[in-house]
């Protein structure tokens, strides 16, 4: 039971950091939604702390705070695309928590792992862009283009920026990214 607690205060904690450090962005010019900011960290620190299943939920209430907060809504299941489903993607980086040797976190599987969560993130975003947002497109530009070009501009940055921070905390405090035995929320 205190093991339950300890990690849904971990998920609170962890949803309330992303949510503060989605306000501190690098400007852009994304009309239509999108920023660089710092709002990954905490959800691959969940993924990799705590593994996927606490990353995807991290992830999901922070697209859910995202939502309530920072929406941009045109449809349904674009809302779904753009803010919940991305976010929660994220979480299955931890599919890549892999020990090294030393029984640390191996830091190159996590790189792969933040580079697919992030892809999946981006994929989410590309086609709520190309079916919602493809309006936007300057005039005679290809819609694939135009998702793809707006959606990169702030997704892959915004990845580099977390995989310096990941590394950077890592580094400092391997610990920290200790994987955790996990029990599930419900047991």
């Amino acid at each position: 039971m205190h093991k339950r607690t300890l990690i849904m205060v971990e998920i609170a904690l962890m949803t309330a950091l992303a949510f503060i450090l989605s306000f501190i962005r690098f400007p852009g010019p994304w009309a239509q939604g999108g920023s660089i900011s710092l709002i990954m960290v905490p959800i691959f620190i969940m993924a990799f702390r705590r593994g996927w299943r606490v990353g995807v939920l991290t992830g999901l209430l922070v697209g859910v705070v995202n939502l309530m907060y920072n929406a941009f809504i045109m449809h349904p299941i674009q809302m779904l695309l753009d803010h919940p489903v991305p976010y929660a993607a994220l979480g299955l980086a931890g599919l890549f928590a892999f020990q090294n040797s030393e029984g640390r976190l191996s830091i190159s599987w996590a790189l792969i792992g933040v580079l697919f969560a992030g892809s999946l993130r981006f994929l989410s975003h590309f086609v709520s862009g190309v079916v919602w947002f493809g309006s936007f497109a300057p005039e005679g530009m290809n819609v694939y283009l135009y998702s793809f070009i707006y959606n990169i501009s702030y997704i892959l940055p915004g990845i580099l920026i977390t995989l310096v921070v990941l590394y950077m905390l890592y580094k400092a405090q391997p610990e920290f990214f200790q994987m955790k035995k996990t029990t599930t929320l419900t047991s």
